[in-house]
């Protein structure tokens, strides 16, 4: 259960805030709802976030497994629930975001994935656990500028975990919608779709 209301005032921002997130995602982001008890937060969280999006060193893939496997490593529900829709939709192996969590049993990913998801738990953990091994050949793989992308957006991804998992959020049922819909659609004989960027609201 949340640990703050999420039936934040309804400012002027807020409702643009909202009739963005129904517009993009099919539904207002609980986090959002969250943030926008302190309007400034909320605004310094979006500017940051679009600065984010524009990285574009480190190949997406690669990106969405470093993102999933911090959040995995947190335990927040709502980012795993939000990550995999997110990466599903733009046509990611879905194989490859089930199984992050178990991703070390898993064999479905690369050498470079693997070292990727350790790098981020390593990197997650309390200390950092990043040996000078791994941060070399992860270096020598990716370059330099994708070696430091990658690194801040594991420290991205850590500030969305715990802010999420400390609030309480949890899944909002983003994987539904593009997992268990298609597989329900598969299933009665109809073929299944990618998820849409845009989901209806």
């Amino acid at each position: 259960m949340a640990r703050v209301s999420l039936t934040p005032p309804r400012t002027l921002f807020f409702r643009v805030m909202e009739w963005y997130s129904r517009r993009t995602y099919g539904k207002v982001l609980d986090p959002g709802k969250a943030l926008a008890h302190n309007p400034r937060v909320l605004w310094g969280d979006l500017r940051f976030e679009q600065s984010v999006a524009k990285w574009n060193k480190l190949d997406s893939d690669l990106k969405a497994l470093a993102v999933m496997a911090s959040a995995a490593s947190i335990g927040c529900s709502w980012c795993m629930d939000f990550g995999f829709w997110e990466n599903a939709e733009r046509g990611m192996d879905r194989r490859k975001l089930h199984e992050v969590p178990a991703w070390r049993d898993s064999d479905v990913y690369t050498p470079l994935e693997r070292d990727v998801m350790e790098y981020a738990e390593a990197m997650t953990a309390t200390p950092p656990a990043v040996t000078d091994d791994l941060a070399a050949r992860l270096r020598a793989r990716l370059g330099e500028p994708a070696f430091v992308e990658l690194t801040a957006m594991v420290a991205v991804e850590n500030l969305r975990s715990r802010i999420n998992a400390t609030l309480g959020l949890t899944s909002q049922g983003f994987k539904d919608s593009c997992d268990l819909g298609d597989a329900a659609r598969t299933a009665a004989g109809r073929p299944a779709r990618d998820a849409r960027r845009s989901v209806a609201g």
